[in-house]
């Protein structure tokens, strides 16, 4: 049976000030400061900005009584102001509870990005579990288990309806080998709510680059492979992780077996991505205030990650140490991402992100031993095969090059295929006149001409500063929209650049997007010729949004707490790992989940639906429990107990009576005061056709 949440009124919180009695003494005034200037006063004007739309606890954030809000960080990019911000339940850390508020240079807010889709409401912060419970749990999640960092009571909120949980972070082995994980349990029931991997696999001579120059330390007479002017960056021996030193400041051999070679590879590479970031993003540092992580060269496997601490540097087949511009740069891109708002990027594109940085970095560095290519490690050759993937056509590494709604739960390499793309196709186009190759779309659109990689990378960049813990390749189409809406102002160019390669790669538009008017005329594209009779658009595709939860609650509304990951429970996704649970509490109930949709004039309509029907009830002749599925105010169909089978079934209802209306499909479920039946529904679609 499916566990409903539990709701109770907690106590109140007290708050505990400590106060100092005793007798003032005489202090001599300080000459005041100056008052601050330039760009510290614009972000001041900002940061106080946010702080009263905040306060005033507009409905977009979903507020709650007990919540609270700490401001976490301010990032500048051009003239927008990006403040991020976290919230605490009852004095709780809510995970999913960020959100930035973007405000132009006068502080006027321009856009809110929020996690959360509904308010926590009324929720008890006392475990009926306890931390070596949760602990438990979690620990079953790795293979081995080294080191507990840390475990603590939270608030879960990814998924909608908000639970108590505990949060804790592992060290140890995975399936994939070394893992840095945090497990979320809910501190109810022990439930696994969700699991965030930490670990991103992924003069000198180096083997790769070549002779280069490397900016390295000097403290009485040794040098140091450590970067002078950036806090903790270092390139150094993986096994008892020295930086490596020497009298002369001369290093590496060029045989790509000699870490100090590896070493000569890694610190070129990421001080060139250090100048890339401050020239084309204006950001300081890897983790963006004036510093980063150690690069360790000598890790033993096929492979490098970044983990939150540090950058490990693996090796080949051969033996040679894989520390090229790109995949440098890929693991410093994890390490973006995660000191960005909302963390590490979720539902599949994570590694994408990464993918960015290093054709970022490849792009700026310039060097003609490891050329800009959009290839992803094409010259480390890791398991003597070539490329890891390929952005302009990931299918030619067995990746998709199109977004479907099973993109979000594929392994999270291959996720990253549909995000490459559309990457290549926004700064290259479909035909490149710079000697890259052409690619193809998903859509049949032809003639997409690129932004360039420097303006490509810069509004992604910008897009991650919106970025929330309920990332996804949804989201970040609407995050790249606003973006470019922000950098580029007076014109649609940019913004049109970045809407046609989302479309190019069947990542569908949101109600969220923006829209832009006016400006300069936008990059000239050419679409195959609609199969439908004009004026009447286009009569094919898929109308739902989201159609297979796997980006949660988006764009559903109704009782959104029926979208979650039920496969602990006993109810698996059809596909991915999401779906939308409605009844099977055995007692008196009604669950609703619905989405509005456009039928274009003139186009048929079919609406389809997989939906899993499992009951404890006996009788074959009575509907106790039923679904009734509408649009509109017509009724499409009407499951019940009666339809119970085993696994999800396909249900098709006609729409074709609808064309040219604007509905609501609409699934209710009602139950009765006893013997559970559950409704489960996945993989949903409403698909035009003539």
């Amino acid at each position: 049976m499916k566990l409903s949440p539990r709701f109770a009124t907690a106590a109140g919180v007290l708050a505990v000030g400590l106060v100092t009695a005793g007798t003032a003494a005489a202090v001599q005034a300080s000459p005041p400061l100056p008052a601050p200037t330039g760009v510290e006063a614009a972000n001041a004007v900002a940061e106080k900005s946010a702080a009263t739309f905040v306060s005033q606890r507009p409905s977009v954030l979903h507020p709650s009584t007990d919540d609270a809000y700490v401001q976490k960080s301010l990032v500048a990019s051009g003239s927008a102001k990006y403040i991020a911000y976290e919230r605490t339940y009852k004095g709780l850390p809510v995970v999913g509870g960020d959100f930035v508020v973007v405000t132009d240079a006068a502080g006027a807010t321009k856009y809110t990005s929020v996690a959360q889709t509904q308010a926590i409401g009324s929720l008890s912060t006392t475990a009926k579990l306890s931390a070596a419970d949760a602990e438990a749990v979690a620990r079953k999640q790795l293979t081995a288990v080294n080191a507990v960092e840390s475990t603590k009571l939270v608030v879960y909120a990814l998924d909608g309806v908000a639970k108590l949980a505990y949060e804790t972070t592992l060290n140890g082995i995975g399936a994939e080998g070394a893992s840095r994980l945090t497990v979320d349990v809910d501190a109810t029931t022990g439930a696994l709510l969700n699991k965030t991997e930490r670990v991103m696999h992924g003069t000198g001579t180096g083997w790769i680059v070549g002779n280069v120059t490397v900016n390295t330390t000097l403290s009485g007479s040794t040098y140091s492979m450590k970067d002078p002017s950036y806090t903790n960056i270092s390139c150094q021996n993986s096994t008892g992780n020295a930086t490596f030193t020497g009298t002369d400041d001369v290093w590496g051999n060029g045989d790509g077996t000699n870490r100090e070679t590896g070493c000569v590879d890694a610190l070129y590479a990421a001080q060139k991505q250090l100048q890339m970031l401050s020239s084309w993003l204006g950001r300081n540092g890897f983790n963006g205030s004036g510093g980063g992580w150690p690069i360790r060269v000598g890790l033993n496997d096929q492979n490098a990650y970044y983990d939150g601490t540090q950058i490990q540097i693996g090796k080949n087949t051969a033996g040679k140490w894989i520390s090229s511009l790109d995949v440098v740069g890929h693991e410093v891109g994890h390490g973006i991402d995660d000191t960005t708002p909302g963390g590490i990027s979720k539902s599949g594109t994570q590694e994408f992100v990464g993918d960015v940085f290093g054709a970022a970095t490849e792009a700026f560095a310039a060097n003609a031993n490891d050329p800009f290519d959009y290839q992803v490690g094409e010259e480390v050759n890791l398991v003597g095969s070539g490329p890891i993937r390929y952005m302009y056509n990931p299918s030619l590494a067995g990746d998709d090059n199109c977004y479907s709604s099973s993109t979000p739960s594929q392994e999270v390499h291959a996720a990253a295929g549909p995000g490459n793309h559309w990457f290549y196709l926004l700064a290259e186009g479909t035909n490149p006149t710079n000697g890259q190759p052409s690619s193809t779309t998903c859509n049949g659109s032809t003639g997409l001409v690129g932004i360039g990689i420097q303006k490509a990378t810069k509004i992604f960049y910008n897009a991650m500063l919106m970025k929330t813990s309920s990332s996804s390749y949804l989201k970040y189409r609407t995050w790249t929209l606003t973006a470019a809406k922000n950098l580029y102002p007076g014109s649609c160019a940019e913004f049109n650049a970045v809407k046609n390669a989302w479309n190019a790669v069947n990542v569908p538009a949101q109600s969220a997007d923006p829209t832009c008017t006016g400006g300069t005329t936008p990059p000239p594209t050419t679409t195959n010729p609609p199969t439908s009779n004009p004026p009447t658009g286009t009569c094919s595709g898929q109308k739902l949004l989201n159609p297979g939860f796997e980006s949660g609650t988006a764009n559903w509304s109704g009782t959104t707490g029926t979208i979650g990951q039920w496969a602990s429970q006993g109810q698996a996704a059809r596909t991915g790992t999401y779906s939308s649970w409605l009844l099977g509490y055995g007692s008196t109930h009604t669950e609703a989940i619905q989405q509005s949709v456009t039928i274009p004039a003139g186009c048929k309509a079919t609406l389809t639906a997989y939906i899993h029907i499992d009951s404890a009830e006996t009788t074959t002749t009575v509907a106790y429990d039923k679904l009734t599925i509408t649009a509109g105010s017509t009724t499409l169909g009407t499951l019940s107990n009666l339809n119970k089978a085993s696994g999800y079934q396909l249900r098709t209802y006609s729409l074709n009576a609808l064309a040219g209306q604007t509905v609501v499909i609409k699934f209710s479920g009602t139950e009765d005061s006893s013997l559970q039946t559950s409704f489960v529904l996945d993989d949903l679609a409403v698909t035009l056709s003539n």
